[in-house]
């Protein structure tokens, strides 16, 4: 049987769970919100970001990441975060959040100025070890989501799919949407080989994206 183009990744052994659950057992602090290049934080550890249209579930999933429940204030207004959020992983790196995408009732200035932000931030950012690009199961990967996959491509800066809110979708659903996921994954040359499944409410996946983040060097 010919294997699937981007399999969804196996649970962490025992020795990898446990380095993820080390990991987020730290403290993990708000660091600052940067609207230039000039505020960045020094490079001087690794740092993983998570990009996400609006209400994709990125503040949820990062929550439950980290084991706060209000370390990334949610919200149900799309584009409410205008800022890249720097948090410490411990003494291990940072996890940043990028400001949400897609947001059509923004206004045209603050959008380019975002954008603009963006690719300053996923061109110039030498401890970017991966970007994980957070897709709603429910629907699969959209055009929107097509272009912060291209944006890391012509960044070079390798991103993994994370499907988010896989509870709330039948089983036969989630299915077509990552058929439409693969589809896309297919022509973006920046894309992990690995899908990770994930549900903030229900902590499915958490543990593998916990792992996952902690093998990074």
């Amino acid at each position: 049987m010919t294997p699937l183009p981007f399999p969804i990744v196996e649970e962490p052994d025992q020795a990898a769970a446990e380095a993820g659950r080390k990991l987020f057992a730290g403290e993990t602090e708000f660091v600052k919100g940067v609207v230039a290049m000039s505020g960045l934080p020094p490079a001087d550890r690794i740092e993983v970001c998570f990009a996400g249209r609006s209400n994709v579930g990125k503040s949820s999933l990062i929550n439950a990441l980290t084991g706060h429940k209000n370390l990334a204030r949610a919200s149900n207004t799309p584009g409410r975060t205008q800022e890249i959020n720097f948090f410490t992983m411990g003494n291990h790196g940072y996890l940043v959040d990028l400001p949400g995408y897609g947001f059509a009732n923004a206004p045209l200035p603050v959008v380019e100025k975002w954008q603009r932000l963006l690719k300053q931030y996923l061109s110039g950012r030498q401890t970017l070890r991966r970007a994980f690009v957070l897709i709603d199961a429910r629907h699969g990967v959209k055009s929107v989501d097509e272009e912060i996959m291209s944006l890391l491509d012509s960044a070079a800066v390798t991103f993994q799919a994370v499907l988010t809110k896989t509870d709330k979708v039948r089983k036969s659903d989630l299915e077509k949407s990552l058929d439409i996921s693969r589809k896309a994954l297919s022509k973006h040359p920046a894309a992990f080989p690995e899908l990770v499944l994930t549900s903030s409410e229900k902590g499915d996946g958490i543990a593998t994206l916990r792992s996952i983040i902690a093998g990074l060097e």
